[in-house]
């Protein structure tokens, strides 16, 4: 629960709220579709730099989905992001490697076992649109919609 914005907020804030709400790093169901073929999955995101980003092996299925067709959509407990993605290489070629340190504070389980491999690359997705669903102190639902291709945000009251 977090303190209900005014109708009218900045996309800025709407982001703010957005990474505010998911934090560091969570577990996020991923969609995506090739042909109409849609598959949804867990991948383990990491959020820093306005973006979201996960591992995943070059060679699985839902990585060869977001090489024919780079719109997703993830969502965590009320948050839903749609987006692009992108892939950036080789995790272990990003300049800084900020994911691969990043993976190893908050995933660690997980980077023990998986961050080794040869084929594990980084996706980046950049938000498109993003639909936040939240209460306020009183316990009033709302929802929060931040375009952030069309550049405007909206609180809407869920009655």
């Amino acid at each position: 629960m977090q303190e209900r914005p005014n109708q009218e907020i900045s996309v800025k804030e709407g982001e703010e709220r957005m990474f505010r709400l998911l934090g560091t790093h969570k577990i996020m169901a991923l969609a995506s579709s090739v042909q109409d073929y849609v598959m949804v999955r867990n991948v383990s995101c990491l959020f820093y730099d306005g973006k979201i980003y996960f591992k995943t092996d070059k060679n699985f299925r839902k990585t060869q989905q977001l090489f024919q067709n780079p719109n997703v959509a993830l969502c965590w407990n009320g948050v839903q992001v749609e987006g692009t993605a992108e892939n950036k290489g080789f995790v272990i070629d990003e300049p800084g490697r900020k994911f691969e340190k990043l993976y190893e504070k908050y995933l660690k389980n997980s980077y023990n076992k998986y961050s080794h491999e040869d084929t594990e690359i980084l996706i980046e997705v950049t938000p498109g649109f993003a639909e936040l669903w939240d209460t306020d102190e009183n316990g009033d639902a709302y929802q929060v919609f931040v375009d952030f291709r069309k550049g405007s945000a909206e609180v809407v009251s869920y009655d």
